[in-house]
Parts: structure tokens; C-alpha cells; sequence
């Protein structure tokens, strides 16, 4: 089984597995159809505070401007720190 599903809550209990000479998740297809994800779709994953991952669905439009953001934030970092004061 790769996936629990806990019909308490609205979560799915999956399992690190070995898969070749590497980790992965497997996703049982359940989840990828209420995902609406397929074979070959991108996640991107954010760290959360105390341990969490939130995972969505690649957005290759969101992530250009939160690269062209982040650029941004690099070149005035200095003048952001002046004005947060």
C-alpha cells in the first residue's frame, strides 16, 4: 500500500520508499486525479514551519516572477532594510 487515505481528516499517509539507488514518494492515483496531476507534471515544494512540505503543482509563469521577485529583493536589499525600520 503507498497510500492511506484518513477519512477523519482531509490528508493521505504516504510512505518514503527506496526506488532504485534513490527515495521517493509514490502517489497513489487517487490523489493525483483529485490533484488532477499525471506522469511527467512537476511539484513545487515549499518548506514549513515545524517539519511541514507543501506541495502544489508547478506553475512555470509563477515561478519566473518569483525568481524576477527575488532578483529584485537581491539588488535592494539595502534599500528595503531602510524602509522597514
Amino acid at each position: 500500500m503507498s497510500g492511506r487515505r484518513d477519512e477523519d481528516a482531509d490528508t493521505t499517509v504516504l510512505r518514503i520508499r527506496r526506488i532504485g539507488n534513490s527515495v521517493g514518494l509514490i502517489l497513489p492515483k487517487e490523489l493525483l486525479a483529485r490533484l488532477k496531476l499525471k506522469v511527467g507534471d512537476k511539484l513545487h515544494a515549499v518548506e514549513q514551519p515545524h517539519r511541514g512540505l507543501k506541495l502544489s503543482p508547478y506553475d512555470d509563469k509563477h515561478a519566473r516572477a518569483l525568481e524576477a521577485a527575488r532578483k529584485l529583493i537581491r539588488e535592494y536589499q539595502d534599500s528595503l532594510k531602510t524602509l522597514a525600520k
